[in-house]
């Protein structure tokens, strides 16, 4: 049997989350493979997708994106990608239903994992990593951005903030980092000591920022907060900045005077990984999937995990994703 994590309605993912078991897959159709999974990640992203499911579905809507796991065949005519075998490890995403022990995917979403990358990075080596490429392009788009200005991103003790982190260090980048807590820029000093990090906790935090740029523009600001913080953002860009945000944790919406962006010819801009599925070429997203293995393999050690549980205790993880002050993605085991 096959068990797998779905829901048939919108709501808090603890509640409405069950583990169904079906038949396990039978003859590939064309184009497919089949893959036994090894770990899959509980991104907040997942779970908020679940929450806002609107109305009641006519049958079980499977869960999750991305997850590794092991090939146990490939269907006729499927045109994998190289690595991509009987046996050999890989990675999926976007894979509709990755909660699940065993993955039917199409074959262009499979994606060889290095034999140096452990199954708790394969796990995470897609979404984050490409999440971060993404992000990094739409901030070199400005031209303030780089060796003239500064990039500002917040939640920068995030998975995906401290690969952004060490994508600036790697291509010297100027950067300063915003997080909630004075306790969270202690840790995420001593992870990336040349990087100044400021805490929202302190008053006047906003000033220490433009302390720390040392006059620089501050072209753009990465946020997946919202609300007041993002507010706040805008008014350390420099003219001609922008804004991206790519994140809905603050409940509170973004409250503006259009004044603020017309005096200072400012850009509010959204990205989200569906986005860039649906933006980007065949051969871009190829390109962008080797740049996400390089940053697994280059910041390995930035891939942290906060648990791993098994599916009986989906429960568990699905609280522990989301609790405050967790440093890595939960993984689930599904076997």
């Amino acid at each position: 049997m096959n068990r797998r994590v779905v829901h048939t309605r919108g709501g808090p993912p603890a509640d409405v989350l069950t583990v169904i078991e079906e038949p396990e897959p039978e003859a590939l159709e064309r184009g497919q493979v089949l893959i036994r999974t090894t770990a899959f990640p509980v991104h907040p992203g997942d779970l908020q997708a679940i929450e806002a499911y609107p109305g009641k579905a006519a049958k079980p809507v499977p869960a999750g994106v991305e997850a590794t796991g092991v090939v146990e065949a490939i269907g006729p005519g499927a045109r994998v990608a190289p690595g991509v075998e009987v046996g050999g490890r890989v990675a999926v995403f976007p894979q509709p239903g990755a909660w699940s022990q065993w993955i039917v995917a199409d074959a262009e979403v499979v994606v060889a994992v290095p034999d140096e990358l452990s199954d708790e990075v394969a796990a995470q080596m897609l979404v984050n990593p490409l999440t971060t490429v993404m992000l990094r392009r739409e901030a070199q788009e400005h031209p303030a951005f780089g060796y003239d200005g500064v990039l500002v991103q917040t939640a920068a003790g995030s998975s995906v903030g401290r690969l952004v982190t060490g994508v600036c260090q790697f291509h010297n980048m100027g950067l300063v980092n915003v997080v909630r807590s004075e306790r969270g820029a202690v840790e995420l000093r001593k992870r990336f000591p040349d990087v100044p990090v400021v805490a929202t906790e302190h008053d006047g935090w906003a000033d220490e920022v433009r302390k720390a740029v040392g006059g620089r523009p501050v072209g753009v600001a990465l946020d997946p907060i919202g609300g007041k913080l993002a507010e706040s953002l805008l008014d350390l860009l420099t003219p001609g900045g922008k804004l991206v945000s790519y994140g809905q944790i603050a409940e509170e919406p973004i409250s503006l005077h259009a004044s603020t962006l017309l005096h200072k010819s400012l850009t509010l801009r959204g990205k989200n990984i569906g986005r860039w599925l649906s933006e980007t070429s065949a051969e871009r997203r190829a390109s962008d999937v080797a740049a996400a293995k390089l940053i697994a393999l280059t910041l390995e050690d930035q891939f942290d995990v906060a648990a791993t549980y098994g599916l009986g205790e989906l429960g568990n993880a699905v609280e522990h994703a989301v609790r405050p002050g967790k440093v890595g993605l939960v993984l689930v085991r599904p076997w």
